[in-house]
């Protein structure tokens, strides 16, 4: 069976006839965009037109202008004139200084011609020297303040009758540091012991140590595991005195340090110059024996200086055939501030202050001081 097929010519492709899409066409789009312009400018035109100045707020404009310009050179004349001002204060600085000099090299010309006496050394003007008169202030060779002190608390230690026995204690379960302050006070202080107060009240503590015999009781107090501040209560009959911790630095942390002895030491109280100095100068030398011996060359000093008390504990040593003496500090060093200090043995309720520290003094007197 033979099957014959007859081709034809091609067909051309059929062309799908798609729907168009029935948004404006790009042409149009444009025009409307050209159309916008167009009247945005007429517009703009329009508003410039109606934003006009008038002369009221030209003026004003003006005067902000003036002002600013104003400002801007005031600032600038203030600024030079403030470094015109420090340079003429340092010519002027130097200028005083030449001439303080020169005033020194002639009195120092005179002084080697005519000698001390003709021509005597000023004395330069300090807080201590200038400080303002108090009426409790002690003189020299004073009747009353001599008659009082011989037959005050303190009289016996003074006339060598009775032999200091002093008792360190802390604040309830005190910490590592503050138990270190009480051995440190252990060594420098003769006859000294360390009990544990633990939960023990400070006024059974206080009846405690009547009963055995002790004349002082020293109250390491703690705050934040730091000591802080120290009871004084001498004993039987008191006074009681508070003082805050300002400044301690342990023997540990002392550079070139000596070694301590058991040798009595020497005690040196300086500048304490009114009745209540008096008072608590005599407290603190109550605590050692009054019959040092030099051969340890141990001294403890307690210097008051604008109502601070410096507490140090040195050995001295003799150089170049005791013409010269050198300081090796033993420990602890501290600085002690009197808050209050009261009548009597301790008793915060019904005990009698003698003195009170207050806040509004600290601030204006700067040249009063109490010690």
């Amino acid at each position: 069976v033979s099957i014959s097929f007859q081709l034809g010519p091609a067909m051309p492709p059929v062309k799908s006839k798609r729907p168009e899409p029935s948004g404006p066409k790009t042409t149009d789009i444009v025009k409307k965009k050209k159309k916008s312009k167009g009247a945005e400018d007429e517009e703009g035109g329009e508003n410039k037109e109606k934003k006009v100045m008038t002369q009221e707020e030209m003026d004003e404009k003006l005067r902000e202008i003036k002002q600013a310009s104003t400002e801007e050179t005031l600032r600038r004349k203030a600024k030079g004139d403030k470094l015109q001002r420090a340079a003429g204060g340092k010519a002027l600085r130097m200028q005083r200084a030449a001439a303080k000099r020169e005033r020194q090299k002639l009195r120092s010309k005179l002084r080697e011609k005519h000698g001390d006496v003709m021509v005597p050394k000023e004395i330069p003007r300090t807080i201590e020297n200038t400080r303002e008169y108090d009426e409790t202030m002690v003189a020299e060779e004073d009747e009353e303040v001599e008659h009082d002190e011989a037959n005050d608390e303190f009289a016996e230690y003074y006339k060598k009758e009775m032999a200091p026995k002093v008792l360190i204690t802390m604040s309830p379960y005190a910490r590592v540091r503050t138990w270190k302050l009480c051995y440190e006070l252990k060594q420098c202080i003769p006859h000294a012991e360390i009990f544990s107060r633990k939960g023990v009240p400070l006024k059974k503590v206080v009846d405690q140590a009547k009963a055995k015999g002790y004349t002082d009781l020293l109250v390491i107090h703690e705050n934040m595991r730091e000591p802080n501040g120290i009871v004084f209560c001498h004993l039987p009959e008191g006074p009681t005195a508070f003082f805050k911790i300002n400044n301690l630095t342990f023997t540990k942390d002392i550079k070139k340090t000596g070694e301590a002895t058991d040798h009595y030491p020497e005690v040196v109280v300086n500048n304490f110059n009114t009745r209540l100095g008096h008072t608590i100068s005599r407290m603190f030398t109550c605590l050692f024996p009054q019959n040092p011996e030099f051969k340890g060359r141990r001294v403890v000093t307690l210097h008051n200086q604008r109502d601070y008390l410096f507490f140090r504990h040195h050995r001295y040593e003799f150089k170049k055939e005791g013409t010269k003496a050198a300081l090796l500090e033993l420990g602890p060093r501290m600085t002690l501030r009197l808050k209050w200090l009261q009548k009597g043995t301790f008793d915060t309720r019904c005990g009698e202050y003698e003195w009170v520290l207050k806040r509004h003094e600290m601030e204006t007197s700067r040249r009063r001081f109490f010690l």
